[in-house]
């Protein structure tokens, strides 16, 4: 337990008539970079969100750092960053990141820190409206890293980016993680999913392969991550598709 930031056990979450997860079970370890990755609509938002308390759920218990998911312990360890620039694009970098510092009550130092971790210095004096999307990502990056969590849930903070500052908010991933934070960012981009220390690839609010990107590609006989992942999804369809007619010989019999 002490070497996972994150442990979920049966998680069972529910939205109209619709299960989104039914007994899920993972673990995700500390001081890396675990990449959850799947096509949109598969649950990794969902999942997000209920590793940092705010999902209701209807079964299951979900640790995070040792204390339950969403409980005031975790307040200042765990930091969360939605899909879209949560900043004030009408400020400046430095506005922005001194206003969130003084919500947090972490002070003005701490939003400098910040500012020059993420490699936004030289722009610290400009509007946000005037950052290209790469740099606005930055921000968004900055205000969730305030107060240093040692949790740093990111929900597809890369899309809509071109390759090359995919690349370079990656290497910045990287760099925290170095640094002793834990990272979990979700992507549905595979070829993303070779940045990652461990990868958990979700279909259908389900984990259907939790690995790391070399094993990924050595039990698939692939060289390419997207058709890894379609290999594995060709494994579990077929392995579903022999569950059911066992299933169906067995009522039968």
């Amino acid at each position: 337990m002490m070497n996972n930031a994150v442990a979920i056990e049966g998680l069972r979450v529910r939205r109209g008539r619709h299960d989104v997860f039914d007994g899920l079970a993972l673990t995700i370890p500390r001081g890396e970079v675990t990449g959850l990755l799947g096509p949109s609509g598969c649950g990794k938002t969902t999942l997000m969100r209920a590793i940092v308390g705010v999902q209701k759920v209807r079964a299951g218990q979900v640790s995070v750092l040792g204390e339950p998911a969403g409980s005031a312990a975790l307040r200042h360890r765990v930091s969360y960053s939605t899909q879209g620039a949560a900043v004030y694009a009408d400020l400046t970098v430095r506005q922005n990141l001194r206003y969130f510092a003084s919500v947090l009550g972490v002070g003005r130092a701490e939003a400098d820190r910040v500012i020059e971790q993420v490699g936004l210095t030289p722009h610290a004096g400009e509007i946000v409206a005037d950052l290209s999307g790469g740099e606005v990502n930055r921000v968004s990056l900055g205000v969730a890293l305030l107060g240093a969590p040692e949790l740093v849930v990111l929900d597809e903070p890369t899309v809509g980016l071109d390759p090359v500052l995919r690349v370079e908010l990656w290497d910045l991933f990287r760099r925290i993680a170095e640094g002793g934070t834990t990272m979990l960012v979700s992507s549905h981009v595979m070829d993303e999913a070779l940045r990652c220390d461990r990868l958990l690839l979700m279909r259908d609010g389900r984990i259907v392969a939790d690995t790391t990107p070399a094993e990924l590609l050595a039990n698939t006989g692939k060289t390419d991550p997207e058709q890894a992942f379609l290999e594995i999804i060709a494994r579990d369809e077929s392995a579903h598709a022999h569950t059911r007619r066992a299933l169906r010989a067995e009522a039968a019999s």
